[in-house]
C-alpha cells in the first residue's frame, strides 16, 4: 500500500479521476513536512500538482478554432509517449522525467505498460496568433480493443497515423489505417522513435507509401521520447485536420461515445457536442431509452475532469448526471434537450465476441456482488458480450464474450483490482453452429441452426446434421524474406492457401 494516511484518501487516489476539489485538498496535503501520501501518488500521471489548477473559457472557441482528433499506431509504437509530449507542450502539465502514460489511469495498464482504455485530453495550443483547441484521444494499440478505436474514431475529425521507424508498418498499423480511411478521416502520417540506433525511417517511409500511397513529403519524424518534432506535428494537427461541422444555433445534438463508472458519481459519460450547446441544470434525454436527466456537472478532460459548466459545438468532454447504469449511458446514443427531439445518430456497430469464458464467484453468496461489478464494469468497456449462466459445479454466473486472450485476461484482471471480485473463470472457447433435424426439435431450440456457446449445452449428436466452427479469411502481408517460413507454417496448418502477389 502506498498510502500511509486516510483510507478514504487512498480510495480517492484509486478512483479513476482526480476532482478539482480533491487536487486542492491533496495540495495542502504535500506542503506539509510530512506529506501523507507517497510521492508517487503524486506524479502528473494523475495530477499536476505544482502548478495551480487552469481555468478554460471554453466560448473563446468557436468550432473553425477546433480540432478533434486520435492517435491510433501499432502496440508499443509509442502512443502515449506523444500524448505526454503534446500535454507538457501545450503546458497541461509540467515537463517532468515522470510523465509516462498520463493519460494511462487504469492500474492495469500501469503495471502491463499498455493502453486498453481510450482516453480524452483538451489542450490549448495556439498558434499564428490564433488560439486553438485540440481535444486529444489517445488510442489502445492492441487488436483485442479494437473496437476502443473504433468508437474514438466517430468523435474525431482527423487522425495522426504513428509508426515506429524500428519496426515499421504493422498488423494494427494496417487495421487502424483502414478504420480511418472507411470514414473518410485525414490523416497524419508521422514516423516516431527517429531516436533509435536501429531506426530505418526512410525504409519505412517507402512502406507507408507503397502501402497507403501516402507522399512522403507529408510524412513528419519525431522522437517523442525526447520531444523532437513534437511542436510541428501540434502545426500540422492545425493545419490538416478540418474543424467540425458544428453549428451553436441549432438545437442541442450530442453522441455518446464512452462511459466509465465511480464510485462516488455514478456513471460519467464522454460526450462530442455535435450542434447547440449544453450547460450545468440543463435536463436532457437520452434517445435510446427515452429517460431525462439533469447535468450535474460539465466539463473537459484537462487531463483529469475540469469542470467548465458548458459545452459549445464542436467540443468533446465530459458528462455527470444521474445515470447509474449501462441502460442509462449507451454506448453510440443521441442526446438531446428535453423536448427538443432531433434526428438520432446511427450509433455504433456492436462488438463482435471471438471468444467465450464462464465466469462464476468463487462463493455463490457473492454473486449479487459478481452482478453490481459486472454493471459497472461493462459501462467502461462495452465491447463485453455478457449471458447469464448457471452450472451443475459452480452454480449460477455468466458466460462472456470477448475479443480476444488479452481483453478477456484485462478485464478479469480488473474485476480483482477494482471492485475485489474473486471469480472462477473456465476455459475460453469459440462459439460453434450446428445444424439440426425434426420440427419439434427446431421448435425447442428456436430455429434449425444453433448456436453453441457451452459443450455442455449442445443439442444430442442424433439431431445434428452439420457442425460448424469459426473460420477467418485473412491477408498476410510480410517481407519476402519470409515467405519459406509463413508457407511452411500454412501447410502444417489446416489453412486453405489461395494466392501470394509480390509488390515491389
Amino acid at each position: 500500500m502506498l498510502v500511509y494516511g486516510s483510507g478514504l484518501l487512498c480510495r480517492a487516489l484509486l478512483n479513476r479521476h482526480v476532482t478539482k476539489r480533491c487536487i486542492h485538498y491533496l495540495k495542502r496535503i504535500v506542503i506539509q513536512d510530512k506529506p501523507l501520501i507517497c510521492k508517487r501518488w503524486l506524479s502528473s500521471s494523475y495530477v499536476c500538482l505544482n502548478k495551480n489548477v487552469a481555468n478554460i473559457d471554453l466560448s473563446e472557441f468557436p468550432p473553425e478554432n477546433i480540432r478533434n482528433f486520435s492517435i491510433i499506431a501499432h502496440v508499443d509504437h509509442g502512443k502515449s509517449t506523444l500524448a505526454d509530449r503534446m500535454l507538457e507542450e501545450t503546458n497541461v502539465i509540467s515537463k517532468s522525467s515522470n510523465n509516462k502514460q498520463v493519460l494511462d489511469r487504469l492500474q492495469v495498464e500501469k503495471e502491463r505498460g499498455i493502453t486498453v482504455k481510450a482516453q480524452t485530453a483538451s489542450l490549448c495550443y495556439t498558434y499564428n496568433g490564433t488560439k486553438y483547441l485540440l481535444n486529444l484521444i489517445d488510442t489502445p494499440g492492441h487488436v483485442d480493443f479494437n473496437y476502443e478505436v473504433s468508437r474514438s474514431l466517430a468523435a474525431c475529425q482527423g487522425v495522426i497515423l504513428l509508426v515506429d521507424a524500428n519496426d515499421g508498418v504493422q498488423a494494427q498499423t494496417v487495421a487502424n489505417f483502414f478504420l480511418a480511411f472507411d470514414k473518410d478521416l485525414p490523416m497524419i502520417p508521422v514516423i516516431n522513435k527517429i531516436d533509435l540506433p536501429g531506426a530505418q525511417p526512410d525504409i519505412v517511409m517507402k512502406q507507408l507509401n507503397k502501402l497507403f500511397d501516402i507522399d512522403p513529403e507529408q510524412i513528419l519524424k519525431i522522437s517523442a521520447k525526447f520531444g523532437t518534432g513534437v511542436d510541428d506535428v501540434l502545426k500540422a494537427i492545425v493545419d490538416r485536420i478540418p474543424p467540425p461541422k458544428a453549428a451553436t444555433d441549432k438545437p442541442l445534438k450530442c453522441l455518446l461515445f464512452d462511459s466509465w463508472y465511480t464510485m462516488y458519481r455514478g456513471a460519467v459519460v464522454n460526450i462530442a457536442v455535435l450542434d447547440g450547446c449544453m450547460k450545468k441544470g440543463d435536463k436532457f434525454v437520452t434517445h435510446h431509452n427515452k429517460k431525462v436527466h439533469e447535468v450535474q456537472e460539465i466539463g473537459v478532460m484537462h487531463p483529469t475532469e475540469l469542470p467548465t459548466d458548458v459545452l459549445y459545438a464542436g467540443q468533446v468532454g465530459y458528462l455527470i448526471s444521474n445515470m447509474k447504469n449501462i441502460k442509462d449511458a449507451m454506448i453510440g446514443d443521441t442526446i438531446y434537450h428535453h423536448n427538443k427531439p432531433v434526428d438520432p445518430m446511427p450509433g455504433f456497430k456492436p462488438a463482435k465476441p471471438m471468444l467465450f469464458a464462464g465466469v462464476f464467484p468463487s462463493d455463490q453468496s457473492q454473486f449479487s456482488a459478481l452482478k453490481t461489478a459486472m454493471e459497472k464494469l461493462t459501462l467502461n468497456d462495452s465491447s463485453v458480450d455478457i449471458h447469464l449462466d448457471s452450472s451443475e459445479v459452480l452454480g449460477q454466473g455468466y458466460t462472456l464474450g470477448f475479443l480476444g486472450l488479452l481483453h478477456m485476461d484485462v478485464f478479469i484482471t480488473r474485476l480483482d483490482q477494482e471492485f475485489g471480485a474473486s471469480v472462477i473463470v473456465t476455459a475460453p472457447n469459440v462459439p460453434y453452429k450446428v445444424k439440426i433435424i425434426g420440427k419439434q426439435n427446431i421448435k425447442k431450440y428456436g430455429g434449425d441452426s444453433v448456436t453453441v456457446l457451452n459443450p455442455c449445452k449442445l443439442p444430442p449428436t442424433s439431431i445434428i446434421t452439420e457442425y460448424q466452427e469459426p473460420m477467418v479469411k485473412g491477408t498476410i502481408i510480410s517481407p519476402d524474406k519470409y515467405m519459406g517460413e509463413i508457407i511452411s507454417l500454412i501447410l502444417v496448418r489446416v489453412i486453405s492457401f489461395r494466392m501470394y502477389v509480390y509488390q515491389l
